[in-house]
């Protein structure tokens, strides 16, 4: 029987959640959605701990989320804000896996051009559909103010870094600020001082952490940095970026942290071109770890974000939204320094 007295279980005058039954049976939020909407997807042992909670809780769903999941076709919205880069179609891909699991579809919109009319025209259309929730994949400033204006009465996730999340909003996020002070931080304890930060555009809330990250890692070290040089995501721009500090050879930094690996790889490919060697005369360290990374030439090192774990929180977030048990801002998920073959310690003067 469940010790009721427990201070995992229930406070006292609360009805129980959803949320106490998977923390008492030792589950995942997702799991006891997927035992309550008779999944097949779940192990027999497992259904019958949680069947045996939720029987000694007393649990009942809440009326209005049911009813909500009943009258719709079990799908949750995402809208996207430029999903043709890595990060955002990798959430993506992360939202679906983890909606399948737990015995929803997905339905996409995708704003490439962000504007007032299309991101309501989108929100509208999964309105018809009925979807349960919404999660916004947000990378642009502007697509971000965009959405804000809207008034929705369903459970929301915003995935973005370094944003001021709203009051009726779900935060999720990877720490970028954090993944690119783990690449300051290596390229200083391999000995480098002249670091040279490529950013992606100054409209993207990723590319701005990472400049956080970058310049507090660098005052932190008592170090000040050259001028931010501002970047697009793509190779063509890291490659552009190479040929103009290659130009200046008698000036050339040690170091270079791209904000995203393709820029990372123009940048080497420039390097390269004009006689330098990476790692021996520059370091890169890129960012994403995007899928062929440890095959460049050398192998990057970068960051990688879990994209599976961002999807699952979202979609975790969302089955708690509606039976009124979620956090509205959790932690945001640690990036992983990967290190490759792109850094080394400066070349001895």
């Amino acid at each position: 029987m469940v010790d009721h007295r427990d201070k995992s279980g229930p406070r006292r005058g609360r009805k129980p959640r959803m949320a106490d039954v998977a923390r008492l049976a030792g589950v995942s939020h997702q799991t006891v959605s997927r035992v309550l909407n008779d999944s097949p997807a779940v192990r027999p042992e497992t259904r019958e701990r949680v069947l045996r909670v939720v029987e000694e809780l007393g649990y009942r769903r809440n009326v209005a989320a049911r009813a909500l999941v009943t009258s719709s076709s079990r799908t949750f919205g995402v809208v996207t804000f430029g999903s043709e880069l890595y990060g955002p179609s990798s959430t993506l891909m992360g939202v679906e896996n983890a909606a399948r699991e737990a015995g929803y579809y997905v339905s996409l919109a995708n704003m490439r051009v962000v504007d007032e009319q299309s991101v309501r025209s989108a929100i509208n259309h999964f309105v018809d559909q009925g979807v349960d929730g919404l999660v916004v994949v947000t990378t642009s400033i502007k697509g971000d103010e965009t959405f804000e204006s809207l008034g929705l009465d369903i459970p929301i996730v915003v995935v973005g870094a370094g944003r001021a999340p709203r009051a009726d909003e779900i935060s999720v996020a990877v720490d970028q600020e954090y993944g690119a002070r783990l690449a300051v931080r290596h390229l200083l304890e391999q000995g480098h001082t002249d670091i040279v930060h490529v950013s992606g555009p100054e409209d993207s809330f990723d590319a701005r952490a990472r400049v956080n990250g970058f310049r507090s890692e660098m005052e932190a070290a008592g170090l000040t940095p050259r001028p931010i040089i501002t970047g697009d995501w793509t190779e063509d721009r890291g490659y552009e970026v190479g040929k103009e500090i290659c130009a200046g050879n008698e000036n050339l930094p040690t170091a270079i942290f791209a904000s995203n690996d393709p820029m990372a790889l123009g940048i080497i490919y420039a390097l390269t071109e004009a006689g330098h060697e990476v790692p021996r005369d520059v370091s890169v360290v890129g960012f994403d770890d995007v899928p062929g990374a440890k095959f460049y030439r050398p192998p990057l090192t970068t960051l990688r974000q879990n994209f599976e774990a961002l999807g699952r929180r979202c979609i975790e977030a969302l089955l708690g939204a509606l039976e009124n048990s979620h956090e509205p801002h959790a932690a945001p998920i640690k990036p992983q320094l990967v290190v490759r073959g792109s850094t080394a310690a400066p070349r001895p003067e």
